[in-house]
């Protein structure tokens, strides 16, 4: 069902929840480090795969090799206001190995990791904002 939704609908989703709840903003679309190392990937709407080694792609891996960038996690609302703005990236990412809509299945896919309260806050947040 994500996948139908437009990306400018999804940018407000995120920004609501970034907002208004960011212990949920945190559980989505978090960026995980590179293997062995401290360098957590860097949202933005083009991928490079040299530096400043961004992604667009849902929980995306860092880069050993980024410099000065990457270093804490990044969330939902980054996801939002830089990945998919434009309408870019929405359903599916630009990053290399991208598949058919893996970035809605990955939203969706952290979404059913929430509490039911949580899920609960969430629907409310995208019966608002779609």
């Amino acid at each position: 069902a994500l996948a139908k939704t437009s990306g400018k609908d999804i940018v407000q989703f995120g920004k609501a929840v970034g907002v208004s709840h960011p212990s949920i903003d945190e559980q989505v679309c978090k960026t995980q480090p590179a293997s062995g190392n401290t360098k957590y990937g860097v949202y933005e709407a083009t991928f490079q795969d040299s530096n400043p080694y961004t992604r667009t792609l849902c929980g995306a891996k860092g880069n050993a090799s980024q410099s000065g960038t990457g270093t804490s996690p990044e969330y939902l609302k980054h996801f939002a206001e830089r990945t998919l703005k434009d309408g870019k990236n929405w359903p599916t990412s630009t990053d290399t190995g991208s598949s058919s809509n893996d970035n809605a299945k990955k939203v969706a896919g952290d979404l059913t990791k929430l509490t039911t309260e949580e899920k609960t806050i969430v629907a409310g947040l995208l019966a608002k904002t779609i």
